[in-house]
């Protein structure tokens, strides 16, 4: 039996509609292995590397150095005040900048990176290696939908022609905007003895009645 000609064309036009969806929806589409592969290190060191932290924000200079003593404490705030510093805050940034990966690499000519908010940063981070080494990190402003935020690492000094921005985590952005006193390890409190309010010795007894 002959198919009518309109029935053969419809065939013909929904296996090229099939083809199509295929090869530009599904075959187009990147797939989760290779999204994961364009993913980065940030940085190459390990937190046992580091000997010194620079963090700068628009509010404050912070500096952190790795402490010398042997007692619990990892980190000493050297500046703007000298204090012990809060193990879990520094090590939350280290963690960031040891583990940290960049979602995706961007190319773009040096003249448009104040369309990042990378020519003046929300902050800086520079570390320095106790090989004498050192490294960078420029924090721009958050992505369209604050998924992720721009940055930098390792700028060149004077941009000629492209230059590599990178898509980081907005945790990082959380790990450097903090006051001071969230950078300092938390001292026990002691509540101070009050020796103004003492107990009268025998008050709570009853006084003898005087013998006749």
């Amino acid at each position: 039996m002959k198919l009518q000609k309109t029935t053969l064309i419809l065939i013909l036009l929904a296996l090229g509609l099939g083809g199509f969806v295929y090869f530009y929806e599904i075959k187009g589409t990147p797939q989760p292995d290779e999204i994961k592969e364009n993913k980065q290190q940030i940085f190459s060191f390990k937190e046992d590397d580091v000997q010194s932290l620079t963090v700068k924000t628009k509010n404050q200079t912070l500096n952190l150095e790795r402490s010398s003593k042997s007692d619990e404490n990892k980190w000493e705030i050297k500046s703007p005040e000298i204090a012990p510093a809060s193990n879990a805050i520094v090590g939350y940034l280290m963690n960031l900048l040891v583990e940290g990966k960049s979602e995706r690499i961007i190319s773009i000519p040096a003249n448009q990176l104040t369309e990042f908010s990378l020519d003046q940063p929300q902050a800086t981070i520079d570390i320095k290696l106790k090989n004498q080494k050192t490294h960078q990190l420029i924090l721009g402003k958050p992505d369209f939908n604050r998924r992720f935020m721009y940055a930098q690492a390792d700028p060149p000094a004077k941009p000629n022609g492209n230059v590599n921005v990178l898509l980081v985590s907005t945790d990082f952005e959380n790990a450097v905007n903090r006051e001071l006193s969230e950078w300092k390890e938390l001292q026990p409190i002691n509540e101070p003895i009050n020796d103004s309010v003492k107990p009268t010795p025998n008050a709570d007894k009853p006084t003898p009645a005087n013998s006749k």
